[in-house]
């Protein structure tokens, strides 16, 4: 194994390495995003994973196996990694300080060791005594649960060879270090030789590794970005700290479909899993006042019925306010136009304020009949009845478009006790006349016939 040392520079957005400094990363094209650090290179001549070299072979000639997944306790977890946790993934966590990033995975450490799955918690910001002071809030803990305060690659690299557990927590990543490298913690090149030594014992040994990762002020995780491709499996949290739910979305899953969410809600003992988040969501919602619309978006598989709420009053200033709180904001600017076009309504000396309570960032375009509906509602102060669930997508022209899953969403709608639903024309007609959903479908094709429903 040959060794060199050098300076090399290194884009702190994409991973892109250099030898000199540049002023812009030819790959991200991010500008002043260079770093040098001082490392000792590695050169590793063997091919794969476990060192031994493989020759190539065809489709028909590797051996069918089915996934072997664990159970992490939670049903809404299942849901976002596709079904449980499969053996030798490498999974990276990530979310704001404070979220419950830490809290979640302990609890599911205890599940997993209560089922006899031999678990290690690895923590590099935390003492012994601190984990034990938020065990006892989470609840008992029994079976093989091994906690061990660890930053150095070597030690941690030597007690997983020599114990082979079955799941491993590394809490943080950015708190890794090669001894061996002499760059700083938390820098490019300790992430990415961390991720390396993690994802090459999982896929050895085949234990499922959690990465927790920092992330940065603009809400992505801190380090490279090639730390994301590495990776079979990426979890945001969302949701703000002060309020009591939490929201894990999987943006990437080679073992399931994407965009998956699980919703949680914070109590005194720990993250407890929501099984219906559209009553959540629905909770406490004003029947009687304009501006007030239900919603059906699609969270990957899941449909989920929101509250979209609108504010619609004439301006003291020459320039209209538009404000938009878990939507696109230009997606506002759009529809408004389309109904100052299509309809006729005078917008322009009005602030228009769109809102999707519970704290919940859609960005769906089958909202966008529910927030015209509701700008209208509150515009002309008029209240949409109750029972009434819109989707749909709305083109520049006023049209009313088809969105994916209308069926599951009609469902969605139905099992929560509405009545009526009012949805594009195109997807009524796939809609099977066999099934018995036990709710009124009004379909449209223009914002010209929904507003027929309501005169």
């Amino acid at each position: 194994m040959a060794k060199k040392r050098e300076n090399t520079f290194f884009c702190k957005t994409c991973g892109y390495e250099s030898t000199k400094w540049l002023g812009q990363c030819p790959v991200c094209k991010e500008w002043n995003s260079f770093s040098e650090e001082k490392i000792m290179k590695h050169y590793d001549h063997s091919s794969t994973f476990d060192g031994r070299q493989n020759s190539p072979a065809l489709l028909h000639e590797i051996p069918e196996q089915d996934e072997d997944r664990i159970s992490t306790g939670f049903t809404e977890m299942d849901r976002v990694l596709g079904g449980g946790i499969v053996r030798g993934s490498l999974i990276l966590v990530g979310g704001d300080p404070g979220i419950g990033k830490s809290t979640l995975l302990l609890q599911i450490c205890r599940n997993l060791s209560n089922s006899k799955v031999k678990v290690f918690y690895i923590s590099g910001e935390e003492s012994l005594r601190q984990i034990r002071l938020r065990a006892d809030r989470v609840g008992e803990f029994t079976g093989e649960l091994f906690f061990l305060c660890e930053t150095s690659l070597q030690r941690i690299e030597e007690m997983l060879r020599l114990h082979k557990p079955d799941v491993v927590v590394i809490d943080s990543i950015q708190t890794m270090t090669n001894t061996e490298r002499m760059a700083l913690p938390g820098s490019i090149a300790q992430i990415k030789e961390a991720t390396s030594l993690f994802m090459q014992l999982a896929k050895s040994l085949s234990i499922s590794i959690f990465l927790i990762g920092h992330v940065t002020k603009e809400g992505v995780v801190a380090g490279p970005r090639v730390l994301e491709h590495m990776v079979d499996t990426v979890l945001y949290f969302e949701g703000e700290r002060h309020a009591l739910y939490r929201i894990i979305r999987g943006v990437k899953n080679r073992f399931g479909s994407t965009n998956e969410i699980g919703v949680f809600e914070m109590k005194t003992q720990g993250l407890v899993e929501v099984l219906n988040p559209s009553e959540y969501m629905l909770e406490g919602r004003t029947k009687q006042a304009s501006g007030s619309v239900v919603a059906c978006s699609l969270e990957g598989s899941r449909p989920l019925l929101l509250e979209i709420q609108a504010l619609v009053c004439h301006t003291n200033f020459g320039m209209p306010r538009r404000t938009a709180t878990g939507t696109d904001y230009n997606r506002l600017n759009l529809l408004v136009a389309v109904l100052e076009k299509r309809l006729g309504l005078s917008l322009s000396d009005c602030d228009a304020y769109v809102n999707i309570a519970g704290g919940l960032k859609v960005t769906e375009p089958a909202l966008d009949l529910a927030i015209i509906m509701s700008i209208i509602s509150s515009y002309k102060d008029f209240v949409i009845d109750s029972k009434t669930v819109f989707f749909g997508e709305v083109g520049l022209s006023g049209e009313i478009r088809s969105v994916p899953m209308a069926e599951s969403r009609v469902r969605e709608a139905a099992k929560l006790g509405f009545e009526s639903c009012i949805l594009p024309q195109s997807s009524k007609q796939r809609i099977s006349a066999d099934v018995e959903l036990n709710v009124q479908l009004l379909g449209a094709e223009h914002i010209k016939d929904v507003l027929q429903y309501f005169v």
